[in-house]
C-alpha cells in the first residue's frame, strides 16, 4: 500500500472513522472489477503516470515514428477514451461514498431524534408528576390557574 498523501487519510482509516463507509468498502473490495478500476484510477492520477507517458511519447516521437505520428495519435486517442471512462468511474465512486455517508448519517440522526423526543416526553411526565406531588393538586394536570 502506498503511503498516504499529506492531508489525505488512507482508505482503511477513513472507513474506520465513518461507520457508514465500512460496508461500502467491503462491497467494493469483493468486486474484482471495482478493485481493477480503483488500481487504474490510482495509477492514472499519479505523477508516475505523467512522467512515464512523457518519456514514452518522447521516445515514440524521436525514435519509433516520424512526423505526423499517425500511430501515436491513434494510441493516444484510444487511451483518452479509456481514461475518460475511468474518470467517470472515479466520480461515480466518490458519489457512492458520499451517498453511503449521507445514508448512515440520516439513519443516525433519525435515531437520535427519536431518542431525544422520548427523553423529552419522559422529562415532561416526571416534571408533571413532581409538580403534582409538590403542589398536591389532587390529580389535576396542566391547570393554567395554578
Amino acid at each position: 500500500m502506498r503511503p498516504p498523501t499529506p492531508g489525505h487519510a488512507p482508505r482503511h482509516d477513513v472507513a474506520r472513522s465513518h461507520p457508514g463507509l465500512e460496508r461500502y468498502f467491503q462491497q467494493r473490495a469483493a468486486s474484482w472489477q471495482a478493485r481493477l478500476a480503483d488500481a487504474v484510477t490510482t495509477f492514472a492520477g499519479s505523477m508516475l503516470f505523467v512522467w512515464l507517458h512523457a518519456l514514452v511519447f518522447a521516445v515514440w516521437m524521436l525514435v519509433l515514428e516520424r512526423s505526423p505520428w499517425p500511430s501515436l495519435t491513434l494510441v493516444v486517442s484510444l487511451e483518452a477514451i479509456f481514461l475518460s471512462a475511468f474518470v467517470l468511474i472515479g466520480q461515480n465512486r466518490q458519489a457512492e461514498v458520499q451517498r453511503a455517508k449521507a445514508d448512515h448519517d440520516f439513519v443516525e440522526q433519525e435515531l437520535e431524534l427519536k431518542s431525544n423526543t422520548e427523553l423529552t416526553r419522559q422529562i415532561h411526565e416526571l416534571t408533571r408528576d413532581l409538580h403534582r406531588r409538590m403542589l398536591g393538586d389532587g390529580g389535576q394536570t396542566d391547570s393554567p390557574e395554578r
